[in-house]
């Protein structure tokens, strides 16, 4: 695993098993809830769901949130010729992060454990672009 890019593909792979995940948990429990599709097509009408149905569609939503930051400054990173060994272990070390916190939040959702794991992930990918700001001043 030599290319900063490699944590990026491992990263769109995890989103697409949470989509699969989402829509196996929801479909079902719409179904079970007798909610017309068509019924849900404005915030918060799923809301009546389970939480186990609601809490991997929350997922899904995060990876689509934060993660978008990581991607831009890891396509920077290697557009501008500044990937090494720690960027891509910080790189690693942030997808590593999104998996957990994926695992806890579909799972047992406890929020502490959940913001911790969050707040090192966000940590790590604050230590990478300051390390991207610092290669240019």
């Amino acid at each position: 695993m030599t290319s900063i890019l490699t944590p990026v593909l491992a990263l769109i792979i995890l989103s697409l098993i949470v989509w699969i995940w989402m829509y196996a948990t929801r479909i079902p429990a719409m179904q079970k809830a007798r909610i017309n599709p068509q019924d849900a097509r404005f915030p918060g009408s799923l809301d009546v769901l389970p939480d186990s149905a609601r809490q991997v569609a929350d997922n899904y939503n995060h990876l689509m949130e934060q993660p978008t930051i990581f991607y831009a400054l890891v396509f920077y990173i290697y557009l501008s010729g500044g990937q090494d060994t720690l960027y891509i272990w910080l790189a690693w070390a942030y997808v590593a992060l999104r998996v957990v916190h994926t695992l806890i939040q579909c799972t047992a959702n406890v929020v502490n454990l959940r913001f911790t794991v969050f707040s090192l992930s966000t940590l790590v990918l604050m230590a990478m672009a300051v390390r991207a700001v610092l290669a240019i001043v």
